[in-house]
């Protein structure tokens, strides 16, 4: 072993243990990686940086604006209105849940997709009385399910193909992954309509002060005879500053006034307010306020005709992502208040003002019912209650779906290349006013591009020191005497395994190269190779890690890490089987 390939080999695992631990954000991650192939010299200037001008790189940020393009004219509205209508018992709904984002996440990202339809989802299990727990996942399911039909369906296919194309075998064509794709589409489905239902929790809304557990974080306090508050205002006796306590309604006989900063305050005055129990007491003593033992927080408390309680997602590349509630001064920004923060299962509610927000956080807020709507349009949320099929430019819609269209069709047929096909599609969004200018660079999500700019040069990097061939003789020299079908079986599960603690991406740049290898040293196509890492890398389903879809619906479906592992294992298992047997029949060795 060359000192190059110790060092690619150390470099290797320590993206991995990074990816997996999450302790950096992972284009952050991904450019460390870059930074130390740089450093120690084990890939050139020119090959460094050539992760920005990869066509998949590119293609997937042009797929980015494509399905923004989709959301902003209101082309996807149908969808909701389909689901709405029909779902009307469990059965129907997961079926209809299941269609539906799988059809549009073969074209569109599928994190956009679970974005537009757990909204939706929420307001249908409102309506219908229906669990949550038991959609949610199958719908981030069937958003992986849809995500491997079509070249476009996710990033991880196209990256795979770039690097396919690079190492001389050729790149995926628009609809080369779409038999595979219906095999797991169809036995996704059916798993979940016969036996994966039983296995999802059936957790019945509860009120959100309860879930949120909000009772020993706000209680009523009452303003004595001898309180060095008489007199002076909220904002005056600086209660948040020097107690870190929020006074969220003061009552008096039977007025209420919520947010009473510059009312002045006077003896038998109620206060409600929020903080942990040490500031709550500590706020007690010093304030000369009397608690009210017998109080009982209920939603009604802190909703009234002009007040209401919601839910919000923190969305995909929304600009809260690493943000605190006092860097953005969200109080003053959105006039409302954040009265708790769930984040994969945990409630979050001491110190609110220091966390940083993280993809999939879910935020309990108040908000004026003034307000709503504008958190509603807000790119940075998605409001889990009230959805309502918005205008939108939907006289664009129909040119919206259209562009897109062509863009599939132009690649599909051969006429022009994916990344040429999406960039004149983006093109085309911004002549025809589909999109602003501003619109087209929010919608990328800048964090995937880095991740993809960053992480390709370590595929360079291996397969120019000698480490991919390293590995790829010692796998031969493990499973290669039982033929290729087993050394396809161990690509699947390794890149699966892979998959539930670290990116898609990371993992599928990190294998693909070493199946590229693989496959020459054993003198047969990649392809097949390739295909298990594309299709395992794209479907993750034991963890809330392993794939965004299932971080944006962990919160709202109420999950335990428990379920995804109950329903997504035998999924997993049930796809490495299929893949197994299909793989070498679609796309031969």
């Amino acid at each position: 072993m060359t000192w190059e390939i110790g060092l690619v080999l150390a470099i290797l695992a320590g993206a991995v243990v990074l990816f997996a631990s999450e302790r950096y954000p992972i284009d952050l991650t991904a450019m460390l990686v870059l930074g130390s192939l740089l450093l120690f010299r084990l890939v050139s200037p020119e090959e460094g940086v050539s992760g920005f001008a990869n066509p998949a790189t590119v293609t997937v940020a042009a797929m980015f604006v494509l399905t923004a393009g989709l959301q902003k004219t209101g082309s996807v509205a149908f969808f909701g209105r389909l689901l709405v209508r029909f779902g009307r018992n469990r059965f129907l709904a997961l079926l209809i849940v299941m269609l539906a984002t799988a059809a549009l996440s073969a074209f569109v990202n599928n994190t956009a997709a679970v974005a537009i339809f757990i909204p939706l989802v929420m307001t249908l299990s409102q309506r219908r009385r229906l669990a949550a727990s038991k959609l949610l996942i199958p719908l981030s399911y069937a958003s992986q399910f849809g995500g491997v039909c079509t070249l476009i369906g996710t990033s991880t296919n196209l990256l795979v193909s770039a690097i396919s194309h690079g190492a001389g075998h050729g790149a995926f064509s628009m609809f080369e992954l779409t038999r595979m794709g219906l095999v797991f589409f169809v036995a996704g489905t059916l798993y979940f309509l016969f036996l994966g239902q039983w296995l999802l929790p059936e957790r019945a809304a509860r009120q959100l002060s309860e879930q949120y557990g909000l009772g020993d974080f706000i209680t009523e306090l009452r303003v004595g005879a001898g309180s060095p508050l008489l007199g002076k205002t909220v904002l005056e006796s600086r209660l948040g500053e020097e107690h870190d306590v929020t006074v969220l309604r003061l009552l008096h006989g039977a007025q209420k006034t919520w947010a009473p900063l510059r009312q002045p305050l006077q003896e038998g005055y109620v206060l409600l307010v929020r903080g942990g129990v040490k500031e709550l007491m500590g706020l007690r003593g010093a304030a000369g306020l009397e608690l009210n033992v017998e109080f009982k927080l209920r939603d009604d408390t802190l909703e009234t005709e002009d007040q209401r309680l919601v839910q919000a997602l923190v969305a995909p590349h929304s600009p809260l992502i690493g943000q605190t509630l006092k860097t953005i001064d969200f109080r003053a920004r959105y006039k409302a208040l954040v009265l708790a923060i769930q984040r994969r299962g945990v409630t979050l509610q001491e110190k609110l003002n220091r966390v940083r927000f993280e993809l999939g956080d879910t935020l309990l807020i108040q908000a004026p019912r003034a307000e709503l709507e504008r958190l509603r349009t807000d790119e940075a949320f998605i409001v889990l209650e009230g959805w309502e099929d918005g205008p939108g430019r939907r006289h664009k819609a129909p040119l919206a779906l259209l562009i897109l269209g062509t863009v599939v069709g132009l690649a599909a047929f051969d006429l022009m290349p994916i990344l040429a096909a999406a960039l004149l599609g983006v093109l085309a969004l911004v002549l025809t006013r589909c999109l602003s200018t501003e619109e087209v660079y929010t919608a990328i999500d800048w964090q995937v591009i880095f991740l993809l700019a960053g992480i390709l040069p370590l595929g360079i990097a291996l397969q120019k020191s000698g480490a991919a061939l390293l590995i790829a003789d010692t796998a031969v020299g493990l499973v290669g005497s039982r033929g290729p079908v087993a050394v396809l079986a161990v690509f699947y599960l390794l890149t699966a395994i892979l998959t539930e603690f670290m990116s898609n991406n990371a993992s599928a740049v990190l294998l693909a190269p070493i199946a590229i290898t693989t496959a020459e040293r054993m003198g047969i196509d990649p392809r097949p190779l390739l295909m298990a890492v594309t299709f395992a890398a794209s479907t993750s389903f034991c963890t809330p890690i392993g794939y965004q879809t299932n971080a944006m619906i962990y919160n709202p479906g109420g999950y335990r890490y428990t379920d995804f592992l109950r329903a997504g294992l035998p999924l997993n298992f049930l796809f490495w089987l299929l893949a197994v047997y299909y793989i070498p029949r679609f796309w031969s060795f």
